[in-house]
Protein backbone atom coordinates (compact mmCIF):
# COMPACT_ATOMS: atom_id res chain seq x y z
CA UNK A 1 0.00 0.00 0.00
CA UNK A 2 3.10 2.67 0.68
CA UNK A 3 3.25 2.84 -3.52
CA UNK A 4 -0.02 4.18 -3.74
CA UNK A 5 0.33 7.73 -2.91
CA UNK A 6 -3.19 9.36 -4.25
CA UNK A 7 -6.57 8.28 -4.30
CA UNK A 8 -5.35 8.23 -8.60
CA UNK A 9 -3.27 4.93 -7.15
CA UNK A 10 -5.83 2.99 -5.98
CA UNK A 11 -7.69 3.56 -8.72
CA UNK A 12 -5.31 2.39 -11.39
CA UNK A 13 -4.69 -0.51 -8.40
CA UNK A 14 -8.45 -1.41 -8.45
CA UNK A 15 -8.88 -1.38 -12.41
CA UNK A 16 -5.35 -4.01 -12.81
CA UNK A 17 -7.96 -6.59 -10.22
CA UNK A 18 -11.44 -6.16 -11.08
CA UNK A 19 -13.04 -7.63 -14.14
CA UNK A 20 -13.60 -4.89 -17.06
CA UNK A 21 -17.79 -5.02 -15.91
CA UNK A 22 -17.08 -4.81 -12.14
CA UNK A 23 -14.84 -2.07 -12.40
CA UNK A 24 -16.88 -0.21 -14.90
CA UNK A 25 -19.60 -0.85 -12.38
CA UNK A 26 -17.26 0.99 -9.93
CA UNK A 27 -16.20 3.60 -12.17
CA UNK A 28 -18.27 4.64 -14.46
CA UNK A 29 -21.68 6.64 -14.99
CA UNK A 30 -24.40 7.24 -16.98
CA UNK A 31 -24.46 8.10 -20.78
CA UNK A 32 -22.23 10.24 -21.64
CA UNK A 33 -20.17 11.02 -18.60
CA UNK A 34 -21.22 14.48 -18.39
CA UNK A 35 -22.31 15.07 -14.60
CA UNK A 36 -19.04 12.36 -13.75
CA UNK A 37 -16.71 15.25 -15.17
CA UNK A 38 -18.49 18.28 -14.33
CA UNK A 39 -18.09 17.02 -10.37
CA UNK A 40 -14.66 16.71 -11.06
CA UNK A 41 -13.84 19.73 -12.78
CA UNK A 42 -15.97 22.33 -10.82
CA UNK A 43 -13.37 22.47 -8.29
CA UNK A 44 -10.75 24.24 -10.86
CA UNK A 45 -12.96 27.57 -10.61
CA UNK A 46 -12.26 27.81 -7.18
CA UNK A 47 -8.66 28.96 -5.88
CA UNK A 48 -7.19 29.09 -2.57
CA UNK A 49 -6.51 32.15 -0.88
CA UNK A 50 -3.70 31.61 1.94
CA UNK A 51 -3.04 33.14 4.47
CA UNK A 52 0.90 34.08 5.41
CA UNK A 53 2.72 33.85 8.84
CA UNK A 54 -0.04 32.48 10.75
CA UNK A 55 0.95 29.66 13.83
CA UNK A 56 -0.33 26.57 12.02
CA UNK A 57 1.98 24.43 14.73
CA UNK A 58 -1.06 22.53 15.69
CA UNK A 59 -3.82 21.43 13.72
CA UNK A 60 -7.37 19.77 13.92
CA UNK A 61 -9.74 18.36 11.04
CA UNK A 62 -12.34 17.61 13.81
CA UNK A 63 -15.42 18.26 12.47
CA UNK A 64 -19.35 17.72 14.67
CA UNK A 65 -22.11 16.44 12.75
CA UNK A 66 -25.50 15.51 14.58
CA UNK A 67 -24.00 15.68 18.04
CA UNK A 68 -20.71 14.22 17.88
CA UNK A 69 -17.63 15.03 16.42
CA UNK A 70 -15.70 12.62 14.37
CA UNK A 71 -11.74 12.73 13.43
CA UNK A 72 -12.29 14.04 9.72
CA UNK A 73 -14.87 15.33 7.92
CA UNK A 74 -14.56 12.52 5.25
CA UNK A 75 -17.37 9.56 5.67
CA UNK A 76 -17.89 6.78 3.37
CA UNK A 77 -21.21 6.87 1.47
CA UNK A 78 -23.47 4.32 0.67
CA UNK A 79 -22.48 1.68 -2.31
CA UNK A 80 -24.18 -1.59 -3.52
CA UNK A 81 -23.03 -4.73 -4.01
CA UNK A 82 -19.45 -3.90 -2.95
CA UNK A 83 -19.28 -7.69 -2.14
CA UNK A 84 -18.56 -8.37 -5.83
CA UNK A 85 -15.47 -6.36 -5.48
CA UNK A 86 -13.91 -7.74 -2.30
CA UNK A 87 -14.37 -10.59 0.15
CA UNK A 88 -17.10 -9.25 2.39
CA UNK A 89 -17.04 -5.87 1.28
CA UNK A 90 -19.99 -4.14 3.59
CA UNK A 91 -18.23 -5.24 6.79
CA UNK A 92 -14.77 -4.26 5.83
CA UNK A 93 -16.11 -0.90 5.22
CA UNK A 94 -17.89 -0.67 7.91
CA UNK A 95 -14.64 -1.53 10.30
CA UNK A 96 -12.36 0.91 8.42
CA UNK A 97 -14.64 3.04 9.24
CA UNK A 98 -15.26 2.40 12.71
CA UNK A 99 -10.99 2.58 13.22
CA UNK A 100 -10.90 5.95 11.96
CA UNK A 101 -13.64 7.24 13.35
CA UNK A 102 -15.96 8.43 10.60
CA UNK A 103 -19.36 8.06 9.60
CA UNK A 104 -20.06 4.84 7.22
CA UNK A 105 -23.31 4.40 5.68
CA UNK A 106 -24.67 1.31 4.07
CA UNK A 107 -26.28 0.72 1.10
CA UNK A 108 -29.64 -0.50 0.91
CA UNK A 109 -27.89 -2.22 -2.15
CA UNK A 110 -25.63 -4.36 0.19
CA UNK A 111 -25.65 -8.18 0.74
CA UNK A 112 -24.46 -8.24 4.04
CA UNK A 113 -27.99 -7.52 7.07
CA UNK A 114 -27.60 -4.71 8.42
CA UNK A 115 -27.76 -6.40 12.17
CA UNK A 116 -24.52 -7.95 11.15
CA UNK A 117 -22.88 -4.79 10.11
CA UNK A 118 -24.33 -2.75 12.98
CA UNK A 119 -22.55 -5.48 14.87
CA UNK A 120 -19.30 -4.30 13.55
CA UNK A 121 -19.65 -0.73 13.70
CA UNK A 122 -22.30 0.41 15.61
CA UNK A 123 -22.52 4.15 14.47
CA UNK A 124 -23.31 2.92 10.71
CA UNK A 125 -25.94 4.75 9.00
CA UNK A 126 -28.63 2.94 6.82
CA UNK A 127 -29.25 4.76 3.37
CA UNK A 128 -33.21 3.38 2.23
CA UNK A 129 -34.38 3.49 -1.54
CA UNK A 130 -38.09 3.54 -1.04
CA UNK A 131 -41.34 2.58 -2.73
CA UNK A 132 -44.25 5.30 -2.51
CA UNK A 133 -45.99 2.04 0.05
CA UNK A 134 -45.85 2.56 3.43
CA UNK A 135 -47.12 -1.06 4.04
CA UNK A 136 -43.27 -1.91 2.63
CA UNK A 137 -42.14 1.25 4.66
CA UNK A 138 -43.15 1.10 8.40
CA UNK A 139 -41.84 -2.56 8.56
CA UNK A 140 -38.64 -1.80 6.91
CA UNK A 141 -38.35 1.23 9.58
CA UNK A 142 -39.08 -1.28 12.55
CA UNK A 143 -36.35 -3.41 11.41
CA UNK A 144 -33.51 -0.51 10.89
CA UNK A 145 -34.47 0.74 14.36
CA UNK A 146 -34.36 -2.81 16.08
CA UNK A 147 -30.76 -3.02 14.04
CA UNK A 148 -29.21 0.21 15.72
CA UNK A 149 -29.03 2.66 13.10
CA UNK A 150 -29.38 6.04 14.54
CA UNK A 151 -29.31 7.75 11.23
CA UNK A 152 -31.35 7.40 8.43
CA UNK A 153 -30.47 8.50 4.60
CA UNK A 154 -33.56 8.03 2.15
CA UNK A 155 -32.30 8.82 -1.33
CA UNK A 156 -34.97 10.27 -3.52
CA UNK A 157 -32.88 10.75 -6.67
CA UNK A 158 -33.25 6.89 -7.99
CA UNK A 159 -37.02 7.08 -8.99
CA UNK A 160 -36.03 4.90 -11.85
CA UNK A 161 -33.36 2.97 -13.44
CA UNK A 162 -30.77 5.31 -15.46
CA UNK A 163 -29.21 4.16 -19.06
CA UNK A 164 -25.51 3.10 -17.88
CA UNK A 165 -23.95 2.10 -21.75
CA UNK A 166 -20.88 1.47 -20.03
CA UNK A 167 -22.35 -1.37 -17.69
CA UNK A 168 -24.70 -2.53 -20.84
CA UNK A 169 -20.84 -2.84 -23.29
CA UNK A 170 -19.70 -5.17 -20.57
CA UNK A 171 -22.53 -7.26 -20.19
CA UNK A 172 -23.24 -6.43 -16.44
CA UNK A 173 -26.44 -5.39 -14.58
CA UNK A 174 -27.91 -5.43 -10.99
CA UNK A 175 -28.98 -8.32 -10.52
CA UNK A 176 -25.94 -9.97 -12.40
CA UNK A 177 -26.61 -11.78 -15.28
CA UNK A 178 -24.40 -14.41 -15.73
CA UNK A 179 -23.13 -14.31 -19.25
CA UNK A 180 -20.15 -15.90 -21.05
CA UNK A 181 -18.78 -12.53 -21.84
CA UNK A 182 -19.01 -11.51 -17.78
CA UNK A 183 -17.72 -15.29 -16.76
CA UNK A 184 -14.54 -14.39 -19.32
CA UNK A 185 -14.11 -10.71 -17.91
CA UNK A 186 -13.65 -12.50 -14.43
CA UNK A 187 -11.76 -15.30 -15.52
CA UNK A 188 -8.89 -12.79 -17.01
CA UNK A 189 -8.49 -11.51 -12.87
CA UNK A 190 -7.82 -14.83 -11.13
CA UNK A 191 -6.74 -12.90 -7.64
CA UNK A 192 -10.35 -11.49 -7.72
CA UNK A 193 -11.95 -15.15 -8.91
CA UNK A 194 -10.10 -17.03 -6.07
CA UNK A 195 -10.48 -13.84 -3.50
CA UNK A 196 -13.46 -12.28 -3.88
CA UNK A 197 -16.11 -14.59 -6.29
CA UNK A 198 -15.19 -18.21 -5.13
CA UNK A 199 -14.11 -17.45 -1.32
CA UNK A 200 -17.48 -16.11 -1.35
CA UNK A 201 -19.24 -18.83 -2.67
CA UNK A 202 -17.18 -20.96 -0.50
CA UNK A 203 -18.02 -19.13 2.95
CA UNK A 204 -21.83 -17.23 2.30
CA UNK A 205 -23.21 -18.82 -0.78
CA UNK A 206 -24.89 -16.36 -3.51
CA UNK A 207 -24.98 -13.36 -1.68
CA UNK A 208 -28.68 -12.21 -1.22
CA UNK A 209 -29.98 -8.41 -1.36
CA UNK A 210 -30.28 -8.21 2.46
CA UNK A 211 -31.52 -4.68 2.66
CA UNK A 212 -33.87 -3.76 0.40
CA UNK A 213 -37.01 -4.03 2.76
CA UNK A 214 -37.90 -5.99 5.77
CA UNK A 215 -37.25 -8.88 4.20
CA UNK A 216 -34.49 -10.68 2.86
CA UNK A 217 -34.36 -10.01 -1.01
CA UNK A 218 -33.24 -12.09 -3.89
CA UNK A 219 -29.95 -12.89 -4.54
CA UNK A 220 -27.65 -10.91 -6.78
CA UNK A 221 -27.02 -13.77 -9.54
CA UNK A 222 -30.05 -14.23 -11.63
CA UNK A 223 -31.14 -15.78 -14.32
CA UNK A 224 -33.02 -12.42 -15.68
CA UNK A 225 -32.56 -9.20 -15.06
CA UNK A 226 -35.18 -8.06 -12.09
CA UNK A 227 -36.62 -4.86 -11.33
CA UNK A 228 -35.67 -4.01 -7.42
CA UNK A 229 -36.87 -0.20 -8.01
CA UNK A 230 -41.00 -0.63 -8.22
CA UNK A 231 -42.98 1.86 -6.90
CA UNK A 232 -40.33 4.54 -6.28
CA UNK A 233 -41.46 6.45 -9.65
CA UNK A 234 -44.56 7.29 -7.69
CA UNK A 235 -42.16 8.53 -4.23
CA UNK A 236 -43.38 12.15 -2.95
CA UNK A 237 -42.82 14.43 -0.26
CA UNK A 238 -46.12 13.20 1.31
CA UNK A 239 -44.34 9.60 1.90
CA UNK A 240 -40.94 11.87 3.49
CA UNK A 241 -43.01 13.54 5.55
CA UNK A 242 -44.62 10.11 7.10
CA UNK A 243 -41.46 8.43 7.28
CA UNK A 244 -40.41 11.97 9.77
CA UNK A 245 -43.83 11.40 11.56
CA UNK A 246 -42.27 7.38 11.98
CA UNK A 247 -38.21 7.76 12.51
CA UNK A 248 -37.63 9.31 15.09
CA UNK A 249 -33.66 8.94 14.92
CA UNK A 250 -31.23 11.67 12.66
CA UNK A 251 -33.07 11.77 8.94
CA UNK A 252 -31.09 12.87 5.96
CA UNK A 253 -32.77 13.46 2.56
CA UNK A 254 -30.17 12.22 -0.18
CA UNK A 255 -30.32 13.39 -3.65
CA UNK A 256 -30.55 17.42 -3.07
CA UNK A 257 -29.85 19.59 -6.10
CA UNK A 258 -32.12 22.49 -5.52
CA UNK A 259 -32.30 25.16 -2.84
CA UNK A 260 -36.16 25.09 -2.84
CA UNK A 261 -36.05 21.51 -2.08
CA UNK A 262 -33.42 21.54 0.63
CA UNK A 263 -36.07 24.04 2.09
CA UNK A 264 -38.59 21.63 1.79
CA UNK A 265 -36.63 18.93 3.04
CA UNK A 266 -35.53 20.90 6.37
CA UNK A 267 -39.38 22.00 6.83
CA UNK A 268 -40.66 18.42 7.29
CA UNK A 269 -38.12 18.15 9.91
CA UNK A 270 -35.31 16.41 8.32
CA UNK A 271 -32.19 16.78 9.74
CA UNK A 272 -29.25 17.10 7.47
CA UNK A 273 -29.53 17.19 3.12
CA UNK A 274 -26.93 15.27 1.03
CA UNK A 275 -26.35 17.35 -2.28
CA UNK A 276 -25.66 14.44 -4.48
CA UNK A 277 -26.29 13.74 -8.26
CA UNK A 278 -25.53 10.42 -7.49
CA UNK A 279 -22.16 10.77 -8.68
CA UNK A 280 -23.61 11.52 -12.30
CA UNK A 281 -24.85 7.65 -12.29
CA UNK A 282 -28.50 9.31 -12.73
CA UNK A 283 -29.53 11.92 -14.49
CA UNK A 284 -26.39 13.21 -16.98
CA UNK A 285 -26.25 16.70 -17.48
CA UNK A 286 -27.52 16.90 -14.24
CA UNK A 287 -26.00 20.12 -12.12
CA UNK A 288 -22.32 19.36 -10.46
CA UNK A 289 -22.65 18.96 -6.38
CA UNK A 290 -20.12 21.74 -5.89
CA UNK A 291 -21.76 24.29 -8.21
CA UNK A 292 -25.06 23.99 -6.50
CA UNK A 293 -23.64 23.83 -3.12
CA UNK A 294 -23.56 27.44 -1.67
CA UNK A 295 -26.89 27.46 -2.57
CA UNK A 296 -28.41 24.55 -0.77
CA UNK A 297 -26.30 26.10 2.28
CA UNK A 298 -27.86 29.68 1.91
CA UNK A 299 -31.49 28.04 1.93
CA UNK A 300 -31.59 26.07 5.20
CA UNK A 301 -31.03 27.48 8.41
CA UNK A 302 -31.08 24.07 10.86
CA UNK A 303 -30.17 21.21 8.60
CA UNK A 304 -26.61 19.92 7.89
CA UNK A 305 -25.57 20.68 4.97
CA UNK A 306 -23.27 17.21 3.52
CA UNK A 307 -22.21 16.93 -0.07
CA UNK A 308 -20.76 13.71 -2.17
CA UNK A 309 -19.48 13.30 -5.85
CA UNK A 310 -16.14 14.09 -7.42
CA UNK A 311 -14.14 14.20 -4.14
CA UNK A 312 -9.97 13.08 -4.72
CA UNK A 313 -7.89 14.64 -2.80
CA UNK A 314 -7.78 16.82 0.67
CA UNK A 315 -7.97 20.50 -0.75
CA UNK A 316 -11.61 19.11 -2.60
CA UNK A 317 -13.02 18.70 1.00
CA UNK A 318 -11.90 22.21 1.99
CA UNK A 319 -12.97 23.86 -0.78
CA UNK A 320 -16.60 22.25 0.07
CA UNK A 321 -16.37 23.20 3.84
CA UNK A 322 -15.24 26.67 2.75
CA UNK A 323 -18.54 26.79 0.50
CA UNK A 324 -20.79 25.73 3.30
CA UNK A 325 -20.56 21.98 3.69
CA UNK A 326 -20.54 20.59 7.07
CA UNK A 327 -19.30 17.15 5.77
CA UNK A 328 -18.43 15.41 2.89
CA UNK A 329 -18.81 11.41 1.71
CA UNK A 330 -17.11 10.18 -1.19
CA UNK A 331 -17.84 6.72 -2.57
CA UNK A 332 -15.52 5.68 -5.73
CA UNK A 333 -12.31 6.17 -3.41
CA UNK A 334 -13.02 3.57 -0.80
CA UNK A 335 -14.37 1.32 -3.53
CA UNK A 336 -11.11 1.47 -5.51
CA UNK A 337 -9.09 1.22 -1.64
CA UNK A 338 -11.57 -1.81 -1.16
CA UNK A 339 -10.28 -3.67 -4.75
CA UNK A 340 -7.37 -2.93 -4.18
CA UNK A 341 -6.70 -4.10 -0.31
CA UNK A 342 -9.97 -4.96 1.26
CA UNK A 343 -10.02 -3.40 4.65
CA UNK A 344 -6.42 -2.27 4.64
CA UNK A 345 -7.30 -0.56 1.06
CA UNK A 346 -10.06 1.59 2.48
CA UNK A 347 -8.12 2.92 5.34
CA UNK A 348 -5.26 3.28 3.34
CA UNK A 349 -7.88 5.87 1.26
CA UNK A 350 -8.99 7.59 4.07
CA UNK A 351 -5.31 8.45 5.54
CA UNK A 352 -3.88 9.63 1.89
CA UNK A 353 -7.25 12.19 2.59
CA UNK A 354 -6.67 12.99 6.48
CA UNK A 355 -2.99 13.47 5.42
CA UNK A 356 -3.98 16.00 2.70
CA UNK A 357 -6.28 17.70 4.60
CA UNK A 358 -3.88 18.07 7.33
CA UNK A 359 -0.95 19.31 4.90
CA UNK A 360 -3.52 21.60 3.10
CA UNK A 361 -4.51 23.33 6.41
CA UNK A 362 -1.30 24.45 7.04
CA UNK A 363 -0.77 25.77 3.72
CA UNK A 364 -3.65 27.80 3.76
CA UNK A 365 -3.06 29.18 7.29
CA UNK A 366 -6.46 27.67 8.75
CA UNK A 367 -5.20 25.13 11.61
CA UNK A 368 -8.91 24.28 12.16
CA UNK A 369 -11.14 23.24 9.73
CA UNK A 370 -14.32 24.56 11.37
CA UNK A 371 -12.67 28.26 10.57
CA UNK A 372 -12.85 27.77 7.06
CA UNK A 373 -15.02 29.69 4.97
CA UNK A 374 -15.37 31.75 1.83
CA UNK A 375 -12.55 34.10 2.53
CA UNK A 376 -10.21 31.58 1.68
CA UNK A 377 -11.52 30.83 -1.56
CA UNK A 378 -10.87 32.90 -4.98
CA UNK A 379 -14.35 32.77 -7.39
CA UNK A 380 -11.76 32.65 -11.36
CA UNK A 381 -15.13 32.55 -12.95
CA UNK A 382 -16.36 35.96 -11.16
CA UNK A 383 -16.29 38.66 -13.59
CA UNK A 384 -14.57 41.77 -12.39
Amino acid sequence: MNAMLSIDDLRNAAKRRLPAGIFGYVDGAAEDHLTLRANRSAFERWAFTPHALVDVSRRSQSVDLFGRAWSMPVGIGPMGVSAVVAYDGDCAMARAAAKADIPFVLSAASTTPMERVLRENPDAWYQAYLPANMAVIEPLLQRVHAAGVGVLVVTIDVPIASTRENELRNGFSIPLKWTPRLALSGALKPGWLLGTFAKTLARQGVPHFENFTAERGGPIIVAQKGDHRAGRAAMSWKEIRRIRDLWKGRLVIKGILRADDAGMAESIGADGVLVSNHGGRQLDGAISTLQVLPEVAAAVTRAAVIVDGGFRRGTDVIKAMALGADFVFAGRPFMYGLAAGGETGVLHALSLLRKEIDVDLALLGCPELASVDGRYLRDTQATT
